[in-house]
């Protein structure tokens, strides 16, 4: 699974990665938990041009009674066909800004959380999809998404055997194209990023409170 990530990257950079405005909200964030408000690109319906907003991470579908219901990933293996995400998957594809996750190693009874990145330390993009949820009473909306999940490369499979489908650049206006419904075509893109690619280290188990949101989070305990 995917349950905490970073985005840390200067404001300048995320917009020339993703090709459009950031939110003046936006801030570095070392320790990004459920149910906050995260990054989402979307392409407008015309494919004219991207947009980026907040949305909540937790997805809420349509039909839902209330937003207490709230995925925060999908399983490539079945996104396709579960009730939750196929239409989504179909009709509502989004790109998730990060520049690194963490996943915690079961030693015994002790959990140790690891770091990822890319060996370039550049920001990369999780496949995600979104939803709009509408209040019935008032008419309020609210914008959520799900990170997307497969198995897990050689490299992050000594820690987990999940991991979050980091999509390469080239993927992106595929991925983010409405009109572009071949569900052979979209599941081929959710396979695990290589391993060559990829970093990975012990942190502190600071980051298990969602309350510490620090530099302190992505430290090395290996140069210690």
């Amino acid at each position: 699974m995917c349950g905490r990530f970073t985005l840390r990257t200067p404001v300048e950079n995320l917009a020339q990665s993703f090709g459009a405005d950031i939110p003046p909200e936006y801030i570095p964030r070392y320790n990004i938990a459920p149910t906050q408000p995260i990054l989402s690109v979307i392409a407008e319906p015309d494919k004219s041009h991207r947009k980026i907003s907040f949305m909540r991470w937790g997805l809420v579908p349509p039909w839902a009674k209330d937003t207490s219901v709230g995925m925060i990933n999908a399983r490539a293996e079945s996104v396709a066909v579960k009730p939750s995400f196929k239409k989504a998957f179909l009709e509502a594809r989004c790109l998730i800004p990060a520049d690194g996750w963490y996943e915690w190693k079961h030693d015994g009874k002790r959990k140790q959380p690891y770091y990822f990145h890319l060996k370039d330390n550049l920001p990369f993009a999780f496949a995600g999809l979104w939803s709009r949820w509408k209040e019935k009473d008032t008419g309020k909306t609210l914008d959520s998404c799900a990170i997307i999940t497969t198995m897990a490369n050689e490299k992050a499979a000594a820690i987990h055997d999940r991991m979050p489908v980091v999509l390469s650049p080239d993927i992106y206006e595929a991925w983010l194209d409405p009109l572009m419904k071949k569900t052979e075509d979209l599941i081929s893109y959710l396979k695990p990023f290589p391993s060559e690619d990829i970093l990975a280290y012990p942190v502190s188990t600071v980051v298990n409170s969602g309350r510490v949101d620090s530099p302190k989070c992505i430290e090395s305990l290996e140069n210690k």
